[in-house]
């Protein structure tokens, strides 16, 4: 079986005469952590809506798990394993907790005894019962991470999952991350975060203007010339910003 669980080739797409992603190829090894980072407006989000089939390529393919999903629906892709969640976090409405988790998942066995391992494993089996329009933003990062765990997806793609959070959840998140991570789950992450970024990924990928510009470690990526011309305007020797 290939190391790559997530691969894309030349993915393209357009908005009028805006190229918002310009043919970005760009691999993930099974059971990585690899991050996308960027100025804002380079196609960070863009790139995860056509992912995920919110939005159809204009050109290019998405393979997945070995299978061309370029252009499914997003219930297809996310039934096939590819889940992911937003940066903003919107929870169902007039649903408790527990309802919005089971709300997450047509059919199954076992569905209510899958939501309240999930609600422990986040540590918010004692908001169960609660309104999930109560939860603090960071508590609705977990449930928004609980939504997507549902599925049991092999690779989830993970939009500013921190962003919003006070550091205590913002640890408790990035802890959940990592164990889900070490029980083989592979993620996709974007963040502007450049702290997490290099304590949790392996991989990173650096967008600027539509175009996948450079990959590498933390410490490469950061050290090359196009990233801090892309975030400083300018590539003398200064440091990108962490």
């Amino acid at each position: 079986m290939s190391d790559t669980i997530l691969e894309t080739h030349d993915l393209t797409k357009k908005f009028g005469a805006l190229t918002a992603n310009d043919e970005i190829s760009l691999s993930v090894e099974r059971g990585s952590i690899h991050g996308v980072i960027g100025p804002n407006g380079s196609g960070k989000t863009t790139f995860f809506n056509t992912l995920t089939g919110m939005h159809q390529p204009d050109g290019g393919t998405i393979t997945f798990d070995g299978t061309d999903i370029t252009g499914w629906k997003p219930y297809k892709i996310a039934r096939r394993g590819l889940g992911r969640t937003f940066q903003i976090v919107s929870p169902f409405k007039n649903m408790t907790v527990r309802q919005n988790l089971l709300a997450a998942k047509s059919g199954g066995t076992n569905k209510q005894k899958q939501a309240d391992e999930i609600l422990e494993f986040l540590e918010i089996d004692h908001l169960a019962d609660d309104d999930a329009s109560d939860m603090s933003g960071g508590q609705k990062k977990l449930l928004e991470l609980g939504r997507v765990l549902m599925l049991d997806p092999d690779c989830i793609l993970l939009d500013e999952p921190t962003a919003g959070v006070n550091p205590a959840l913002e640890q408790r998140i990035l802890d959940h991350l990592s164990e889900i991570n070490d029980d083989g789950t592979t993620f996709l992450i974007v963040e502007h975060d450049m702290n997490v970024i290099q304590n949790v990924v392996d991989r990173v990928s650096v967008f600027d203007q539509g175009k996948h510009i450079v990959e590498g470690s933390f410490d490469e990526v950061t050290d090359d010339k196009r990233v801090r011309e892309a975030y400083l305007g300018s590539a003398d020797d200064e440091e990108v910003p962490i």
